[in-house]
């Protein structure tokens, strides 16, 4: 069981904290973990007189550790949160003495977003020391789909394999972003049905048979008719499929086939592993790594290094569409 789910799990059971403090780049957990507590800790009549809730930019450690220190009133506990409170890094480490020897009635949540306490800090270590400390990182792209997946399945769905990277590709690692399209797509496919790609496409936007994941798929295999219908809708899509994140995601497909032909070790799992990449890929891999030998693969990123610069102006007359770009480096790429 991840950190997560242990945490929420206690939540859920009412095994309550006297301090969380959140902190890390990835936010999405950092507000799930405070809707749970904002849920469980206090009844809807029992808020009224017991939850606070306050911004870093709108008060002080002061103020905070006065509201910490305060009883509930015909409750069991009181709950304050404090929402932004990286507003107050400056001054956070006033709280080291009350998390020391915090209010055993009050749960006292701090959101810490974007930013991490010093491990030298006293604070750190008196909060780290006690478990009050959490810290939330952004999931890497190669953690997404299995997260979409677990998402999936909590919210009583199936989701088609194809149908799972293609949402990945599309929304990246914004897990507020995924969690929102999941939400919307359980109410249009209801419960112990399976998302598909059609539906992606109908309801979220996003091409099943043009995209970033596609064209990549078309460059493995050298096909350059697929490839060239793809780039043609990237023309007329050009706010849906920038030309960074398209040559991103082509520079990191031979960056990956050089790993694959440096490997001693060449099975799927290792493979799989050394990628940082789900097993779901593997296969594309070892075909690519045929079609593009370690020479062919290790010319083709200086190209990429070079269409990158010439989409950002450097060596362009900066009066070729992207799509022309794009073009120009597929061919390449398939007759290097």
């Amino acid at each position: 069981m991840s950190s997560i789910d242990s945490l929420l799990k206690d939540i859920n059971n009412k095994k309550f904290l006297p301090i969380y403090f959140l902190a890390g780049e990835e936010p999405f957990f950092i507000d799930k973990v405070t809707k749970s507590l904002e849920e469980h800790v206090l009844s809807e009549q029992e808020k009224g007189f017991n939850q606070t809730i306050v911004y870093g930019q709108d008060t002080d450690m002061g103020n905070l550790i006065g509201l910490a220190k305060q009883y509930p009133m015909g409750a069991e506990r009181a709950l304050v949160i404090v929402k932004e409170a990286q507003h107050l890094s400056r001054s956070i480490d006033q709280l080291t003495a009350y998390a020391e020897n915090p209010q055993p009635t009050t749960v006292l949540v701090i959101n810490y977003k974007g930013k991490t306490l010093d491990k030298r800090t006293k604070l750190y270590k008196a909060i780290n020391a006690s478990r009050y400390y959490f810290e939330f990182k952004k999931l890497y792209d190669n953690e997404v789909p299995a997260w979409i997946e677990k998402r999936v399945a909590e919210a009583q769905l199936m989701i088609d394999s194809k149908a799972k990277f293609l949402l990945a590709e599309f929304v990246g690692a914004d897990l507020s972003r995924l969690d929102n399209e999941i939400d919307k797509l359980t109410t249009i496919v209801g419960k112990g049905n399976t998302i598909t790609p059609e539906l992606i496409e109908r309801n979220i936007g996003f091409s099943k048979d043009y995209n970033n994941f596609e064209l990549r798929s078309a460059i493995v295999k050298k096909d350059l008719s697929k490839a060239m219908r793809i780039i043609k809708y990237f023309e007329k899509n050009p706010k849906d499929n920038p030309l960074v994140l398209t040559i991103t995601s082509i520079f990191n497909l031979f960056q990956n086939i050089i790993i694959l032909h440096s490997l001693t070790d060449k099975s799927k799992a290792n493979a799989a592993k050394e990628l940082g990449v789900h097993p779901f890929f593997v296969e594309e891999f070892f075909l690519a790594a045929r079609n593009y030998p370690l020479k062919s693969a290790t010319r083709i990123v200086s190209h990429i290094r070079e269409y990158d610069l010439k989409s950002k102006g450097v060596n362009s007359t900066g009066n070729v569409l992207s799509s022309e770009l794009l073009l120009e480096l597929v061919i390449k790429i398939m007759h290097t």
